[in-house]
């Protein structure tokens, strides 16, 4: 919990003790690796905060192939919107990547933590502007970029994730073949050799 603390008290006003009143709220668990938090179909309005370990979102098209559509390390929020705000059936998977210890929201949370902290509501639009500027940013990705400029971007990106996550996760996100990531990489480092 501390490390959700350290983020609230690092990004919005929320005195200490307003983040005391609203702690008792929020539930803090650890995950194994391998379980599934959220399948698709299911409502269970819950978001997470990540405090420690590795989450991923993903989808699944109709021959069972994963497509990762986003990484949540340490910092990050993760949840699927038509679950946490609209109370409908998810349209993404979210699993355990390593083991993970969360900081369990809700939109009630929320709510509260901008009617008591007004300033906290404009963090939280902040967070859902930059969530759909990402995804904006990824939609072009996807369809104009190269897998070179992808493999680039998530980089950029998810600066640290390239040992923690297997080849073919990557290659899922970038909406390439593990064949094709092996090229790209084979390629940078063979060019950046030459420098």
């Amino acid at each position: 919990m501390q490390a959700f603390e350290n983020y609230l008290k690092r990004h919005t006003p929320l005195t200490g003790e307003q983040i005391s009143v609203l702690k008792q709220e929020l539930k803090e668990k650890t995950y194994q690796k391998g379980k599934i938090l959220l399948r698709e179909g299911e409502s269970t309005g819950l978001g997470y905060f990540v405090c420690s370990g590795l989450l991923r979102a993903y989808t699944l098209d109709s021959q069972g192939k994963e497509h990762t559509i986003q990484f949540a390390p340490e910092d990050w929020w993760l949840g699927d919107r038509n679950s946490f705000y609209f109370h409908e059936p998810a349209a993404f998977n979210i699993d355990v990547l390593e083991e993970t210890q969360v900081v369990i929201v809700t939109k009630n949370f929320m709510e509260h933590a901008t009617e008591i902290c007004p300033e906290f509501g404009k963090y939280h639009i902040y967070l859902l502007h930059n969530s759909i500027r990402y995804m904006q940013r990824r939609i072009n990705q996807l369809l104009a970029a190269t897998a070179e400029e992808r493999y680039l971007d998530f980089i950029r990106l998810y600066p640290k994730l390239t040992l923690r996550i297997s080849q073919i996760m990557i290659a899922s996100y970038l909406g390439i073949t593990p064949e094709s990531l092996s090229r790209v990489r084979k390629e940078l480092a063979r060019r950046n050799s030459r420098v």
